[in-house]
């Protein structure tokens, strides 16, 4: 995989409150141990990097502004120099400063990591797709959780992401795994795989 010097890791919503119980079950249980094995590839390779922070407008929501749901998980939190992009709605373009940060910059290239899959990184993937930047989705480094469809029918998360997926993959991005992207993954167990 070839990406320029500043191809951007864009990571979205890492924050301690995606880890309430209330959100309910999940799917992919490393991708945090694959989103840090990332991040830090970025990193040493001096690779632009911005934290995308959810503050929402709904109270009872684990991102309200004021309390600790709000805030970065320690091994997410941003270091000097990586920008923080702060949205009211899934979209992180929507209302914010990132897309002209990026085009000021002249990055052509986004990898976009985090949760939940049929959500915030669903959103700003297509937003990305269509605003014409070169997009990859890493799916292992992406997770969600359980939903019922329109129609009142469950889906585990796993059903959730997969679809996700595959609404963005060859029209507004491109879905990838870690090792795609990297050519390898950290050494963590995956649980799928007992």
């Amino acid at each position: 995989m070839e990406f320029q010097a500043n191809a951007t890791l864009i990571l979205i919503d890492q924050q301690k409150g995606i880890h309430h119980p209330r959100l309910g079950p999940r799917n992919n249980p490393q991708a945090e141990d694959c989103m840090a094995h990332l991040l830090a590839e970025w990193r040493r390779l001096a690779r632009p990097v911005i934290h995308v922070q959810h503050l929402s407008r709904e109270p009872d929501s684990v991102f309200w502004p004021g309390q600790s749901g709000v805030e970065f998980q320690e091994r997410f939190e941003p270091q000097a120099g990586e920008r923080v992009i702060q949205k009211q709605v899934p979209d992180a373009f929507c209302g914010t400063t990132l897309a002209l940060d990026l085009r000021e910059a002249q990055v052509e290239q986004l990898v976009i990591v985090g949760v939940a899959t049929h959500n915030s990184v669903e959103a700003t993937a297509r937003t990305a797709g269509n605003l014409g930047f070169a997009t990859w989705v890493v799916e292992d480094a992406c997770y969600t959780f359980d939903k019922a469809d329109f129609f009142g029918n469950p889906h585990s998360a796993r059903e959730v992401h997969a679809m996700s997926l595959g609404n963005l993959h060859g029209e507004y991005a491109t879905v990838i795994s870690l090792v795609g992207i990297l050519g390898s993954r950290p050494n963590v167990r995956d649980p799928a795989e007992d």
